[in-house]
């Protein structure tokens, strides 16, 4: 293991990027920065059917945007590259011939249809964990190879099947795990591309990291690896599972109950300096206690230890409060360079001006007309919440069709374009039934607060996904919540 402290943080590019990956980046940025190590950004995009180089550029932006900068990665290079996962599959595939070499895997030939059948034979005996059977491990290895060479296999992991496995977390000390409560994990899929668990633990070897500073989310992981490690004959490095973000009522932080994209915060006029100095308050406090910090004052005090695991609460209006300290304390001239940056940029009132000129009379016109551009949440008068919810339609169904439409289609759209978005609804209201004027009503008001307004899929494109996402939630909330009338007549 090298002597210098290296840090990773390791997203995958299959959506927007997330507030959990900038908390996370936070604390191995400044780990490193106070050590004088190296931070690493590492891709993890061996899920084909989701990763994609639009999330990974978003990736990259938002967190340039936040002020954290990284000393290797698929942008900057470096000596341990590459640093995308999806172009290191034969180190991959070497390491683990290695193991199955030496005993430590082996070859799976079960087909899916037996493999749903061990998993609906557990269900109905009442198993207390469900897994895989170990079916193929008996195999003899010279079999298992003849085989190989024709048929579709996976490569799994040899979990020991007693004991226990205990492994040290620098938060929590020693975590005991029942061996027998563990299956024999896959490795290597079929398609030659690795699990997580293989790629994370060789790629962490391979680039030297020291300390391995990630989500509590992966703590139940810790057994596979620290399996690995010991099968590899590889020391681990030190493990740091940070508590997790949560909602006002405990549960892990969701895009259902706050907003998780940065490109969110970022289009609502949060400061990345307040947003960083918020998360890095997430489990963790200055030794003198303040509140407000710099990224460089946080590097310098940082000691993981001071960590608590109480489950730190993310919440907005806190967050708000705190970013408006920051604004208050900008010169004016700050305050008017971020505004020009940004919400008042030439590039997005130019975007605007078009949808709306050809609807205004005079100057002082477009403040009102054009307000829904520049504002966070819309209000929706009687006339709108009247509009929201289609003639003949109840506030419930309108409710699980806005809910379906976002989660199904909006929530992981990456081309935010008019005729991509027209296109998707127009396809929705074949699918459900809904007519375009319905859907398209709905969705105006929900975006715009209003029934009448410049072309729908212009304004979303413009709006931006994050916003309009915001709004048809929150729409969504407020149709739910409707009691009566419960169904709207026809005439």
């Amino acid at each position: 293991m090298s002597d210098i402290v290296r840090t990773r943080i390791a997203p995958s590019p299959t959506g927007d990027p997330h507030v959990g990956t900038a908390y996370a980046a936070l604390f191995n940025y400044a780990f490193a920065r106070r050590h004088g190590g190296r931070f690493i950004l590492r891709i993890e995009d061996t899920d084909r059917v989701r990763s994609n180089r639009p999330s990974e550029a978003m990736i990259f932006d938002a967190l340039h945007w936040l002020g954290l900068s990284w000393d290797e990665g698929p942008d900057v290079g470096g000596p341990c590259g590459p640093y995308r996962q999806s172009e290191r599959g034969e180190l991959y595939r070497e390491h683990v011939e290695r193991l199955v070499a030496a005993g430590h895997a082996y070859p799976c030939f079960c087909t899916k249809d037996r493999l749903d059948g061990v998993r609906a034979g557990q269900q109905a005996a009442g198993a207390a964990t469900l897994g895989y059977d170990g079916f193929c491990r008996s195999i003899p290895p010279v079999e298992a190879a003849r085989r190989r060479r024709d048929e579709s296999h996976v490569i799994r992991l040899a979990m020991p099947r007693e004991g226990q496995c205990v492994v040290r977390d620098l938060l929590r000390g020693d975590i005991t795990f029942e061996y027998a409560g563990i299956d024999d994990q896959v490795l290597l899929k079929s398609d030659g591309f690795p699990t997580y668990h293989l790629a994370n633990v060789v790629d962490d070897h391979l680039m030297e990291i020291t300390h391995v500073i990630r989500a509590e989310e992966w703590l139940s992981s810790l057994p596979k690896h620290a399996q690995l490690y010991h099968a590899f004959g590889w020391d681990p490095p030190v493990f740091c599972h940070l508590p997790l973000l949560r909602n006002a009522d405990r549960s892990k932080i969701s895009k259902r109950k706050n907003p998780v994209s940065l490109n969110y915060y970022r289009r609502a006029g949060f400061l990345p300096e307040a947003l960083l100095n918020y998360l890095a308050l997430m489990g963790w406090a200055m030794p003198d206690e303040r509140e407000e910090f710099t990224l460089a004052e946080f590097a310098e005090a940082l000691e993981l230890e001071r960590i608590t695991l109480g489950g730190p609460i993310f919440d907005l209006e806190k967050l708000s409060w705190l970013n408006g300290k920051y604004l208050r304390g900008l010169p004016s001239e700050g305050l008017l360079e971020r505004l020009r940056s940004g919400l008042l940029s030439d590039g997005y009132l130019l975007q605007v001006i078009p949808l709306v000129q050809e609807r205004i009379e005079k100057l002082e016109d477009f403040v009102d007309y054009a307000r829904f551009f520049f504002v966070g949440e819309v209000a929706y008068d009687a006339e709108a919440l009247k509009k929201l919810v289609p003639k003949g339609r109840t506030p419930r169904d309108t409710a699980k069709t806005l809910k379906e439409l976002l989660e199904e289609h909006l929530d992981a759209l990456l081309d935010w374009q008019p005729a991509v978005l027209e296109g998707i609804l127009r396809s929705f209201c074949e699918r459900t039934g809904w007519s375009p004027n319905e859907a398209f009503m709905t969705l105006r008001v929900a975006v715009t607060g209003r029934p009448a307004s410049p072309p729908l899929f212009d304004t979303m494109a413009v709006l931006g996904k994050e916003v309009c996402r915001q709004r048809i939630r929150r729409a969504q909330e407020i149709v739910k919540s409707m009691k009566t009338p419960e169904t709207r007549p026809l005439t």
